[in-house]
């Protein structure tokens, strides 16, 4: 089973001479999640697509004029929507671990 990453339109991931563009190494690690994810077939990937462009529109309709625009993140609150949508994780759940990784100091990139 092969993600359907040739797409295009809103949901497309960023690119830069047909190669995918990682700004900081949580946004592949994002990326790889939702991918192994969609490859265990915790969910599809019209699923995920659905609520990446939601994601994506809300962001649009809603943002501050000089908020950046920052992929990744969309992409990984709508695999966090996919994920509670099919009951993978409880939003209890990502909230507290998101949290817990928010209290962690500058630069440490480590599990715990």
């Amino acid at each position: 089973m092969t993600t359907p990453l040739d797409i295009e339109g809103p949901a497309a991931p960023p690119r830069s001479n047909g190669e995918l563009v990682f700004a900081e190494p949580w946004e592949s690690r994002a990326f790889g999640m939702a991918v192994s994810l969609y490859e265990a077939e915790v969910f599809t990937w019209p699923e995920f697509q659905a609520a990446l462009i939601a994601r994506i529109s809300a962001w649009e309709t809603s943002a501050a004029p000089d908020e950046p625009y920052n992929y990744y993140q969309l992409w990984l609150a709508a695999l966090e929507d996919v994920l509670t949508g099919v009951s993978a994780v409880s939003a209890e759940e990502v909230t507290a671990r998101s949290q817990a990784l928010a209290q962690r100091p500058p630069g440490d990139d480590h599990n715990r």
